[in-house]
C-alpha cells in the first residue's frame, strides 16, 4: 500500500462518533474519526517501505494517520531531527503524549532528546518529553537507565508540578507513577513523591477520564505483584 491508499482507506474508516470523542478529548482538523481497533487493522496491511510509510502519513497531518504513523514507524531508526520534527508536529495528546513518545522511548537518543523536550515552553512538547520518560522506564532495563537522573526527575516533579501547564501536570503524575511502578528501587522514592504532590488537578474538558493519585495506582501495581515488570513495546 502507498501513502495515498493508506490516506484514502483511513477516509472511508472514519466516522462522526468516533470523530466527536476525539474532538472532546483534544483533537483537531483535519480528523477522520478512525477507531483504534480499524487503525490496527490497516496497520496490518502495511507490509513494505514502512519507514517511509510511517514518514509520510505523519507528515501529512490528519490526526489519525499521525497515530497510524507511530505504531508503524521503528523508532529506533528515526533521526534526532525527525524525532524533534514529530514532538513540534504533535498538535494534540493523542499524538504528543502516545505516538511521539513512542517512537522516542525506542530510540538511543530518546532520554537526551526528553530532557531537552521537558524544558520547552510549549505545552505539547513538554508534555511528549514526560511521556517519553514514562515510555523509557516502562520498557528499557533498570541496568539500562539513569538511575540518579531519574531521582532528580522526581524532586523536579516535586517542585515544578503545581505551576506546570495543564497536560503537563498530567504527564509529570503519569512518570511518578511509571516510575514507581516500572523501576523497582525507586519503587519508595516515588511514593513519596506521589503523597508530597498529592491529587493533581487537570482540566480533562468535559471527558470522564480521570487522574490517578500516583500512590494508590502504584500500590495496585504491587499488589498485582507486577512492580518492576517491564513492557516489550511502549505501544498500544
Amino acid at each position: 500500500m502507498t501513502s495515498q491508499q493508506i490516506l484514502s482507506e483511513l477516509k472511508a474508516a472514519g466516522n462522526e462518533a468516533t470523530k466527536k470523542i476525539f474532538l472532546k478529548h483534544g483533537a483537531k482538523e483535519p480528523l477522520y474519526g478512525v477507531s483504534i481497533e480499524n487503525l490496527k487493522k490497516i496497520q496490518k496491511k502495511i507490509k513494505e517501505d514502512r519507514q517511509s510509510i510511517a514518514l509520510q502519513l505523519f507528515s501529512s497531518g490528519i490526526g489519525d494517520a499521525m497515530y497510524l504513523a507511530a505504531l508503524v514507524a521503528d523508532g529506533s531508526k528515526m533521526s534526532k531531527k525527525e524525532l524533534d520534527d514529530w514532538a513540534s508536529g504533535a498538535g494534540w495528546p493523542m499524538i504528543s503524549e502516545y505516538s511521539v513518545a513512542w517512537v522516542a522511548s525506542e530510540n538511543d537518543a530518546g532520554w537526551e532528546l526528553a530532557l531537552k523536550w521537558i524544558d520547552s515552553p510549549k505545552e505539547n512538547i513538554a508534555s511528549s518529553g514526560w511521556s517519553t520518560l514514562s515510555s523509557i522506564v516502562a520498557t528499557r532495563p533498570d541496568e539500562k537507565l539513569d538511575i540518579p537522573g531519574l531521582k532528580k526527575l522526581l524532586t523536579r516533579v516535586a517542585n515544578e508540578i503545581e505551576k506546570a501547564s495543564n497536560r503537563v501536570r498530567l504527564c509529570m503524575n503519569a512518570f511518578v507513577i511509571a516510575v514507581g511502578s516500572y523501576v523497582a528501587q525507586l519503587n519508595k522514592e516515588a511514593i513519596a513523591i506521589g503523597k508530597k504532590i498529592g491529587s493533581v488537578e487537570v482540566n480533562m474538558h468535559g471527558s470522564n477520564c480521570k487522574v490517578p493519585f500516583a500512590p494508590d495506582y502504584i500500590k495496585k501495581v504491587m499488589d498485582k505483584g507486577n512492580l518492576g515488570k517491564k513492557r516489550k513495546t511502549a505501544k498500544c
